[in-house]
């Protein structure tokens, strides 16, 4: 736990709304009933009164979605989507506050969908400074806000509460639903996992270790730049996931403005970015800066790479290779993974026919499932067991170097997965694939198999 001098430093930087009291906020460029927007008329969107973000349509592909970006002066930044998996509507789409007081998009067909579901009607709405979204009653109370729903980033004074979670983008230009997704876990832990998976321990790849108190943790990013898990009940700092900036959320009294936000991004780590803004260009942000990530090694994320495929660095870039005995399911999508390039021959009295196979050697390669069978045994024993196991197409030796009766061998099933080649691990690791003699020019997609040689010719691998 925190220290009381920085439980109270903490509890001085929480905004009025953190510490659970109800805040009749001012109006900031209000928005009135009846009011709309389109691609195609003057206004699009609708702006906070400083002019760091505004609320509308954004191009995406061929069309638009409605989103919150922040303004920037080479390039504006999506930080929450509207319905983000919808497919993109034409330019004829209308998005109004309605009198009804629904926040309403009438697309091109006439079909309306809401995009605030709210249990009142509303009476007004803002684009706040904060790059929140909110709904107001005719009280002035809040009844609705994007930082509610966020999709894959907070930003300064937000909340990711307990339970919630941030969904990865698909790609920096596409802001549909992505591949990975970080879970503020009831258990107080902050855990980052590839979708569609069991969120098991064995397809985290990075947490934050603050298990305990459950539903008190929550995850928060200050003003200043300050992302850490905190206990919203004492006020407390449970831990700091980064230092914070010192800058500060508005220009007043001369300071230095820096806008954070914290983004799940489409390679799957969670990264803390600063936008310095542009005082000489009407207060537009400038390029982002990191100030803190989860991993160093991109690698290390958890279904970088789909099946039968692994993560290697190469002039300092994650890249997908196959592994031996399969081809690329998509050439051009190549974190998509790897089918099998040969067909199965079946056992022979309970044991594999080893004349149809062979066992390719990889080296320096790690993969995280359990495997099914692991015994010790030497290197050469490890290859010849996989090689006559009709049910296992791939072997990891693990090698002590101090006790090679200590030497392990862990036997897997295809498709492989979690996959990386990694020359910093302490324990040397071999990795022996079975691959079907008959068939090895014999592809998928026309081409041969990835060669045990992996580094391409004019280029480095990290080592």
């Amino acid at each position: 736990m925190a220290s009381n001098s920085t439980a109270t430093l903490f509890f001085l930087l929480l905004p009025i709304s953190f510490l659970g009291v109800t805040s009749q906020q001012k109006h900031s460029a209000q928005i009135n009933l009846g009011s709309s927007i389109s691609p195609r008329s003057l206004r699009s969107s609708w702006s906070s009164p400083s002019g760091h973000f505004e609320f509308g349509f954004y191009h995406e592909g061929l069309g638009f979605k409605i989103g919150i970006w922040l303004v920037g002066t080479e390039q504006n930044t999506v930080v929450w989507t509207a319905n983000r998996d919808d497919p993109p509507v034409t330019s004829n789409a209308i998005l109004s506050l309605h009198q009804s007081g629904k926040l309403l998009l009438r697309t091109e067909h006439g079909q309306e969908k809401i995009i605030a579901n709210t249990t009142y009607p509303s009476t007004s709405a803002s684009m706040l400074d904060s790059g929140n979204f909110v709904l107001y009653n005719n009280h002035s109370h809040i009844i609705w806000e994007s930082f509610q729903y966020p999709t894959d980033t907070i930003l300064g004074d937000q909340l990711l509460s307990a339970g919630k979670e941030l969904f990865s983008s698909l790609s920096d230009t596409d802001h549909s639903t992505g591949r990975f997704h970080l879970q503020m876990q009831l258990d107080g832990n902050l855990v980052l996992y590839p979708i569609n998976t069991d969120n098991s321990s064995i397809d985290a790849y990075w947490s934050s270790e603050t298990f305990g108190n459950g539903f008190k943790y929550h995850l928060y990013l200050n003003h200043t730049g300050l992302l850490a898990i905190v206990n919203t009940t004492s006020s407390e700092m449970v831990r700091s996931l980064s230092l914070g900036g010192g800058g500060s959320s508005s220009s007043e009294n001369g300071q230095k403005v820096e806008i954070y936000r914290a983004t799940i991004d489409s390679d799957g780590i969670f990264r803390l970015y600063s936008h310095g803004v542009d005082d000489k260009n009407n207060g537009k942000a400038k390029n982002a800066v990191m100030v803190w990530k989860a991993l160093n090694n991109p690698c290390e994320v958890q279904g970088f790479c789909g099946i039968n495929s692994f993560c290697a660095i190469f002039d300092d870039q994650p890249n997908c290779l196959c592994i031996p005995g399969s081809d690329f399911v998509d050439l051009n999508q190549k974190t998509l993974g790897c089918l099998r390039n040969y067909s199965d021959e079946g056992c022979v009295y309970g044991r594999e026919n080893t004349t149809f196979y062979s066992m390719e050697k990889m080296e320096n390669i790690m993969w995280g499932d359990i495997a099914y069978m692991e015994a010790s045994m030497s290197m050469e024993e490890c290859e010849n067991s996989c090689l006559e196991d009709c049910n296992r197409g791939a072997a990891l030796f693990k090698q002590d170097e101090e006790d090679y009766e200590s030497d392990l061998c862990l036997k897997q099933k295809l498709p492989l997965r979690y996959l990386r080649r990694d020359f910093d691990n302490s324990i040397t690791t071999t990795a022996f694939i079975k691959v079907g003699k008959k068939d090895e020019t014999t592809t998928i997609n026309g081409t041969n198999s990835v060669p045990t040689v992996l580094v391409p010719p004019g280029r480095t691998q990290q080592v």
